[in-house]
């Protein structure tokens, strides 16, 4: 038999000061716990051999009165059913109970817009994050927006990436890797669970089949009319003739280009320090500027509150249609100016003796093979500064008609 304990009197129960378990009386197994700074209600309970503590809740949001009807309710259940259910468990049964309920109800749009809303965090480029959305409305939210997270299958991923998988494969395949996101935070919210049915992992690499295509290969101008292109384009007035022509003389990509500013050029050292947010691989680049490249700058007009190197009409950033519009002028329609640095590497590669790090360090490449990124720890920024010399040279030279070309010893 438990010992009867005589009710104690909220004073006399804020007088125990010390560390320890004192029973306060007017419930049985009613206890008060001091522990440091603490003091909360517990409710001990004797089961089989064992005794067991239930925790009742903290004096400051618990009123002795309360404690003790606590008390006497859980140990009438205990009593009755052999179980006894602390409040804090009864809390997290009824909050599992109500995340369950809503998992029920939450749609594959909810989801998807809660992914975005955790991806945008992470993505430096608000492009991104519209291309997301924009792919999930027009091919997945039609299908799966309003379908239950819960219940979609296989066969519904299936059906909204089919009609597209041959046609549109790289945006299907995008899709996909989108989808799959949606389910994996859909799963770590425990709003669906069991495999996540767009995985390629699974069934769906079988179900859609691979897809063979022809690689596929930017217009470039051969190296040896490189001069002759640069010579004509020399003679086209205007700022996105100037643009294209710095960019080909540093080999570097159209948005790099048309987002330079002012103060990423040093004309002390020569050099364009791009920053590692306007970078593909988001790491600052460097950039040697040859001789040919920094009179080009300094001929260009300045534009007061303008720090755009080559700004659009009322200092605006160039259209990222800018070039092709110009290649059509030019009647050179189909050129893009990414194949002006595959025209680049066709040169280095082929006429020099420049090592191939040195080569992808210029085009601002990561290198994959291990070996090649142990030796090139730096940016060879000496190396790059004598090869974009030497492609600068041999920009301004028109190559004769069937004219041997003769290689440039570049340093190893």
């Amino acid at each position: 038999m438990p010992k009867t304990v005589s009710s104690l009197t909220v004073k006399q129960v804020e007088a125990f000061k010390t560390d320890g378990r004192y029973a306060v009386g007017g419930a049985t197994g009613l206890y008060l716990l001091i522990a440091g700074e603490g003091r909360s209600w517990i409710l001990r309970i004797k089961v089989g051999d064992h005794r067991t503590d239930v925790g009742l809740g903290s004096c400051e949001d618990v009123s002795l009165a309360d404690a003790r009807e606590k008390a006497s309710a859980l140990r009438k259940q205990f009593l009755e059913t052999g179980v006894v259910v602390s409040p804090r468990a009864e809390r997290r049964q009824k909050a599992e109970a109500q995340r369950a309920a809503s998992a029920k109800h939450r749609t594959f749009k909810q989801c998807a817009e809660e992914t975005i809303a955790l991806r945008t965090k992470g993505l430096k480029n608000p492009k991104h994050i519209a291309q997301w959305r924009a792919t999930l409305e027009t091919y997945a939210y039609p299908t799966l927006g309003d379908k239950h997270v819960g219940s979609i299958t296989e066969d519904d991923v299936e059906a909204v990436l089919t009609p597209i998988w041959d046609t549109k494969h790289e945006t299907a395949s995008r899709l996909r890797g989108r989808i799959e996101a949606v389910f994996d935070y859909a799963k770590s919210k425990k709003f669906r669970e069991g495999d996540n049915p767009a995985a390629l992992k699974g069934n769906m690499r079988e179900r859609l089949g691979k897809v063979k295509r022809a690689p596929k290969h930017h217009a470039a101008v051969d190296y040896t009319d490189i001069g002759a292109f640069v010579a004509t384009l020399r003679k086209r007035p205007g700022m996105s003739a100037r643009a294209l022509e710095f960019g080909i003389l540093t080999a570097t990509r159209s948005g790099e280009v048309r987002g330079a500013t002012w103060d990423e050029i040093d004309f002390a050292k020569k050099l364009w320090t791009i920053p590692a947010e306007r970078m593909k691989a988001g790491k600052e680049h460097r950039v040697p500027l040859s001789d040919p490249a920094i009179e080009l700058l300094k001929a260009l007009p300045r534009v007061k509150g303008v720090n755009l190197v080559f700004p659009a009409e009322q200092g605006r950033e160039m259209s990222v249609n800018v070039f092709r519009q110009l290649f059509v002028r030019m009647g050179r329609a189909g050129l893009t100016t990414h194949g002006f640095r595959s025209t680049f590497r066709d040169w280095a590669g082929e006429t020099t003796a420049y090592p191939r790090e040195v080569i992808e360090h210029a085009l601002a490449h990561l290198l994959k093979d291990k070996a090649e990124a142990a030796y090139a720890r730096g940016d060879l920024l000496a190396k790059r500064t004598r090869l974009m010399s030497d492609w600068a040279t041999y920009c301004g030279t028109v190559q004769k008609p069937n004219a041997n070309v003769v290689a440039i010893k570049g340093a190893a």
